[in-house]
């Protein structure tokens, strides 16, 4: 398997439409880059869940999964799917973040998630986001929309077992949900670990990706 490192990251952005978005598509991800490096700052947008109790679960799981960062996190009041109609405000809370920082990387959703909220908000991200590695993460649903994946992130079992802890710990208002549990979380990530050598792993989207093989 062939490894690309990305040199010393100091900022990251991380964008979802709902609240629980990140944690699930990168929350192992999240928990690796914090633990490996103290101190980074990590920008953190989700469209909608803002003024209520989800908002609340979001500050204190995105806490969690950002230990010892410098975590900025805004969630704002986009009504839940109808994100498209909401266009001009996904657009300008983009812009805004983007005038805030200039991150290293961004952890944002698939350009091709069949969830409409999710696959506009990464159609946004380019735009605002022009010269910037963006990984697309993956969330399992109904849809079916899993595929094949161009970059893996392992993850230790230590770290994908307290992802999923903190899934289940933080997120009380998704508890009801018949896919919302470990076997989905651990078994999605045991199949990304399998396809990169690894025990698990999340798997990432990449549209646009600069080589630089000479050193």
């Amino acid at each position: 398997m062939i490894r690309l490192g990305a040199g010393r990251l100091d900022r990251i952005v991380a964008v979802g439409a709902h609240c629980d978005d990140i944690a699930i598509g990168a929350g192992g991800t999240l928990l690796t880059l914090c633990h490996a490096r103290p101190g980074l700052r990590v920008d953190a947008l989700v469209l909608s869940g803002g003024g209520t109790e989800r908002e609340q679960e979001e500050q204190a799981a995105l806490a969690a999964f950002c230990p010892g960062a410098d975590l900025r996190l805004t969630v704002h009041k986009l009504p839940d799917g109808r994100m498209p109609v909401h266009w001009d405000e996904a657009k300008a809370t983009v812009e805004e973040l983007r005038a805030q920082t200039d991150p290293d990387v961004i952890l944002a959703p698939r350009t091709d998630d069949a969830h409409q909220d999710h696959r506009g908000l990464a159609k946004l991200i380019p735009t605002a986001f022009r010269d910037h590695l963006v990984l697309g993460y993956e969330i399992a649903k109904w849809d079916g929309d899993l595929g094949r994946t161009a970059a893996y992130q392992p993850l230790s079992p230590e770290i994908a077992e307290e992802k999923v802890r903190l899934l289940q710990e933080h997120y009380a208002s998704q508890r009801h949900r018949p896919w919302y549990d470990r076997e989905a979380f651990l078994g999605l990530a045991r199949i990304r670990g399998i396809e990169c050598h690894e025990r698990y792993a999340e798997a990432f989207a990449v549209t646009k990706l600069t080589l630089n093989l000479g050193g």
